[in-house]
């Protein structure tokens, strides 16, 4: 532990002061004895995706700062992708995880514990907009009954000083809320996406935001502590609950672990071919067209560049983006690996030339893009003004266009491409990757717990 407090000492003067509690916090001591903390997470390993990374990394640290998680979620079900080696990771930091039976859409189509097919696109908005009006504060309403059981049990068996909930879904932020009561034991909600203002979400009617709204209010002004991915969520938040000041929400965002950067293989040497990878699923909200689209443009103007580009899509692909690309000219061109465990992917990142993102939603904040930063690789973003742009300031190997913007697009790639050839690709800065250290998040974290404890 003398290690790591002198190794995150030296890491501290990069953090950024809009992405750090307040100083206030900062002089919040660790508990001089280990301290329990019951994590309440629906999306946890084995499951995959995006959803899963950022709490497993804060379960995985927490114990280096005094505090001992015990994991809260669901009984191993089917789901759309899973990952093991992120299990075994967080067991192996001796983490406790308990898990229930839930009552959700995911649970009925996976009772054998096998990944699923994703739907479509359409048929999945329309289903999750018929969920949405039924069920509050999500279709994992279902999970409530099991959870809030267990949780006593586990709250009477032993004597915890916090209650942690991260969502979405919201659901997690209720069960958080009833334990509080039943307990009094200080509760801390994680945003890991904005709740009212969520572009994934649908209210049918007013009285559905009404009724959500409803529930926010009841969580936060029961909240010990509030936690935030961006500034972005911050600053919505404040705004719209006047009982909410700078000092009650406090900023952390997502981040890399550096072990999956030393731990992975070898970058692959330089091949014959400049690589672009993305990392993640697209869905109605995104889409890979546009750079397809800027891609058969730098195509037609170097026709060399048919054989010395590839685009990786770590992931799902779906076979329409497939469809789409070939008859955009650009099919000969995609490396389709399908979805890998999270150590594998950063293998993936690392062997890149150029990653790219695409978002639309200027409020979010994709845990990926924290990753891309830790690689230090140069990024093309094709993300709106807002909180991605902020994040890739000062990053020194960032171009960022809208993301619809073909011929700023098809630029950007002009550019990168030329400077792969001249061998003068840009490296990300060394200090705004060490800001994203997922152990200086998990310290940060850390400090709000005990700062719930008044120590």
């Amino acid at each position: 532990m003398d290690n790591l407090h002198q190794e995150l000492e030296e890491l501290h003067g990069t953090k950024r002061h809009d992405e750090e509690p307040s100083v206030e916090m900062q002089e919040i001591s660790f508990p001089e004895k280990p301290c329990r903390v019951l994590v309440i997470a629906y999306y946890f390993p084995p499951m995959g995706l995006s959803g899963v990374f950022r709490v497993s990394k804060f379960v995985k640290y927490l114990p280096k700062f005094g505090w001992q998680p015990t994991v809260l979620t669901v009984e191993t079900t089917g789901y759309y992708a899973h990952d093991y080696a992120l299990l075994k990771e967080v067991e192996e930091a001796g983490v406790e995880i308990v898990r229930t039976k839930t009552l959700d859409p995911l649970r009925i189509l996976g009772r054998r514990k096998r990944t699923i097919a994703m739907p479509p696109d359409g048929p999945r908005r329309f289903l999750s907009g018929i969920s949405h009006t039924i069920l509050q504060p999500d279709n994992k309403i279902g999970w409530k009954h099991y959870a809030v059981r267990e949780g006593l049990n586990l709250l009477q068996e032993k004597e915890y000083e916090a209650i942690l909930s991260t969502a979405p879904p919201f659901t997690d932020f209720l069960i958080g809320l009833e334990l509080h009561h039943k307990t009094g034991i200080p509760l801390i909600v994680d945003y890991r996406d904005p709740w009212l203002d969520n572009q994934h979400y649908f209210y049918a009617t007013p009285l559905h935001r009404h009724y959500a709204a409803g529930m926010e209010e009841d969580v936060l002004k029961n909240s010990e502590g509030i936690v935030v991915v961006n500034r972005r969520i911050k600053e919505q938040l404040i705004a719209r609950w006047p009982f909410l000041t700078h000092e009650h929400v406090h900023i952390i965002p997502s981040g890399f672990d550096p072990e999956d950067i030393v731990f992975s293989r070898p970058e692959r040497v330089k091949g014959k071919k400049m690589r672009f990878i993305y990392s993640g699923l697209f869905d109605a909200r995104r889409t890979p067209r546009y750079l397809f689209e800027a891609m058969g443009k730098v195509f037609a103007k170097y026709p060399e560049a048919h054989n010395e580009i590839e685009l990786c899509f770590i992931g799902t692909f779906r076979e329409t983006h497939k469809q789409l690309a070939a008859k955009l000219g650009v099919g000969s061109a995609l490396v389709t690996p399908g979805y890998v465990e999270h150590r594998e992917v950063m293998d993936w990142l690392l062997s890149s030339d150029v990653l790219w993102l695409t978002i639309y939603d200027p409020s979010i904040t994709p845990g990926k893009v924290y990753e891309y930063i830790g690689t230090r690789k140069p990024i093309l973003a094709l993300a709106p003004e807002g909180v991605i742009r902020k994040v890739l300031e000062d990053y020194e190997a960032a171009t960022c266009v809208a993301p619809n913007s073909v011929q700023d697009i098809a630029d950007a790639i002009e550019r990168y491409y030329q400077l792969w050839k001249a061998g003068e690709l840009p490296v990300g800065a060394a200090n705004k990757a060490d800001a994203h250290d997922a152990r200086i998040l998990t310290e940060q974290l850390a400090r709000i717990l005990s700062h719930s404890m008044r120590l």
